[in-house]
Formats: structure tokens, C-alpha cells, sequence
């Protein structure tokens, strides 16, 4: 199985960095994972309602232009599905079994995904109601795919 993970932005913080060189090297043992940043766009700190769209379009754009043709699309969005851990391994497991042999994860920028991006969804998934930053959902989604992956394999990984 073929993981993209597909962002907005970069990451600036050694210790995010390290951690998902961390979940990236537990994840070679799984799938092939490749992450994809794109440039996120500079945003005013209180954006009106048109500010907001036009750089929701502009990322989502950038977005697009490396959205892999091939790929199950997932975008992680606050009104998505709530999955368990073991829930979301099913649904890898299942995808795998359906023939899917790519998948590619969507993490929008600071104020989520436009609708450009949105409408080239597969699936929605939440992992939470609240907001996380969008630099930390990365380390968060490699971990849970590692655990997916631990939980199809039946293989032991704290709970």
C-alpha cells in the first residue's frame, strides 16, 4: 500500500520534525509513505469571510496540483466521521481488500480545506471536535496509521 500525506505548510518545529521521522520509519515496514507539503498561503489574522475563501482556494489549489490521480482520497475535516483506532484499521484493511493500493491523506492549512479540495474527497475523517494545529495532525495521523497498520497485522501496540 502506497500513504500520501498531502499538507499545508512546513514544518518548523524540531520536534515534530523528529517525531515524524520516528512514525515515518515505523511506517516503512507497512506501506510505502511519501509526505507532500505544499506552500500555505499568508492569512491575515482575523480573515473576513472573503479572505478566507480566497486562501482557502489558493491552498487548495496547490492542494490539487499534487493530489495523487490514483489515490483514495481522505480529508481530515472537524464534521468527518469519527473513527476508533480500530475502526480506522478496518477501513484501511477493507480499502486494501477493495483493491485500493494508494491512499492520500488531505491536512489543510490553518483554516482547513476549501471546497476545491473537498469536492475531490473520498472520505471524510474527524479525529476530534476540537482543533488541532495542523502541523501536529500530521504527527497524529502517521500515528494512527501506524497503529492501523500494528492493529491489521495483529501485532501488540499500547492502548
Amino acid at each position: 500500500m502506497r500513504v500520501t500525506a498531502l499538507t499545508v505548510g512546513k514544518i518548523k518545529e524540531p520536534y515534530l520534525r523528529a517525531a515524524l521521522e520516528e512514525y515515518a520509519k515505523r511506517l516503512g515496514k507497512y506501506c510505502k509513505l511519501k509526505i507532500v507539503e505544499v506552500a500555505d498561503e499568508k492569512t491575515p489574522d482575523a480573515p473576513d469571510g472573503a479572505q478566507a475563501e480566497l486562501v482557502l482556494k489558493k491552498e487548495g489549489e496547490r492542494l490539487l496540483k499534487s493530489l495523487p490521480r490514483d489515490a483514495y482520497v481522505i480529508t481530515l475535516e472537524i464534521a468527518g466521521q469519527h473513527l476508533s483506532s480500530e475502526q480506522f484499521a478496518r477501513k484501511i484493511d477493507s480499502l486494501a481488500v477493495q483493491g485500493v493500493s494508494h491512499i492520500a491523506f488531505v491536512i489543510g492549512g490553518s483554516l482547513g480545506l476549501g471546497k476545491n479540495i473537498l469536492e475531490k474527497s473520498d472520505y471524510a475523517l474527524s479525529f476530534s471536535k476540537m482543533t488541532f494545529p495542523h502541523q501536529l495532525m500530521r504527527v497524529i495521523l502517521l500515528e494512527q496509521v501506524y497503529r492501523s497498520y500494528r492493529i491489521i497485522k495483529g501485532e501488540p501496540y499500547h492502548k
